[in-house]
């Protein structure tokens, strides 16, 4: 079994920057995919940001350019940088890594931008 906790969320002003972190219960070497998703009010969850093994990168068209998904095996952790905010980024965030056909997701950490 694999816990992921999230951390780094707050009440930021828009134009701010806040990095996420997600840190593993063990290593994440192995990880197929490593995202994030977040989900505002009302609406449905939606993809991010993801990181494949071989370093590939996907963003959200939303975020691309503002935000950076990277990871550091050493600490099992997971970053997302994120600046220039906006209040339509304002969500609760969630880690979810992906380690064959396992899938494992943190409870979620929350972004509020104001404006």
């Amino acid at each position: 079994q694999l816990q992921l906790v999230e951390s780094g969320g707050g009440l930021v002003q828009a134009g701010g920057s806040l990095r996420l972190s997600c840190a593993a219960s063990r290593s994440i070497f192995s990880s197929n995919v490593m995202a994030w998703y977040r989900q505002a009010p009302e609406k449905q969850r939606e993809l991010v940001a993801s990181l494949t093994s071989g370093s590939v990168t996907n963003y959200a068209d939303s975020v691309k350019g503002r935000f950076t998904i990277s990871r550091d095996n050493a600490k099992n952790t997971v970053y997302l940088q994120m600046n220039s905010l906006k209040p339509e980024d304002t969500a609760v965030y969630y880690c979810h890594v992906r380690i064959y056909a396992a899938n494992f997701w943190g409870k979620g950490t929350l972004v509020t931008v104001s404006s």
